[in-house]
């Protein structure tokens, strides 16, 4: 059995107005995340430790934003997209565990619901899903509440 790790970390400016997508799901607040996609940036994130841990380059190299057909893209798509090329690969998901890192708004009472749907997405099960949350103590970007970041690592087989 082979067994291989991967690492992910993304970025999201917030504006007022956007929706807010994480992990799935539509989460109330009053800013968004910008970007070419639906710019859920716990979904980019697990994408990019998948494709690392498979090493098969990153999420900016499958799906470009250059790309109009990825314009506003529902994530769940392209993290569907990289379980099948994993699966194509004979790679199986072992488990993830991921880290948002946000001031506002709460995080916590919406992790069951992201890791049903992102289990749903992967064929996994949500017991095989980390979500956690973690502010900076209002230092930095994330701070400010200017942006939102997350990390995520992850454990494939073969």
């Amino acid at each position: 059995m082979k067994i291989r790790t991967g690492f992910g970390y993304d970025v999201h400016q917030l504006k007022e107005g956007l929706p807010f997508w994480l992990g799935g799901i539509q989460v109330p607040h009053t800013h968004g995340a910008l970007g070419h996609s639906d710019a859920d940036v716990l979904i980019h994130v697990i994408c990019d430790a998948l494709l690392g841990a498979a090493n098969l380059r990153d999420i900016g190299f499958h799906f470009p934003d250059t790309d109009p057909q990825y314009k506003g893209i529902d994530s769940k798509r392209l993290l569907k997209e990289v379980v099948r090329l994993l699966t194509e690969r004979g790679y199986q998901i072992s488990n993830i565990d991921s880290t948002i890192c946000l001031e506002a708004p709460k995080v916590n009472p919406h992790i069951p619901e992201m890791q049903r749907v992102l289990a749903e997405v992967m064929g996994l099960d949500a017991d095989d899903i980390s979500i956690k949350a973690t502010t900076t103590e209002k230092l930095g970007f994330v701070g400010r509440r200017e942006g939102v970041a997350a990390y995520a690592s992850v454990l494939i087989t073969k």
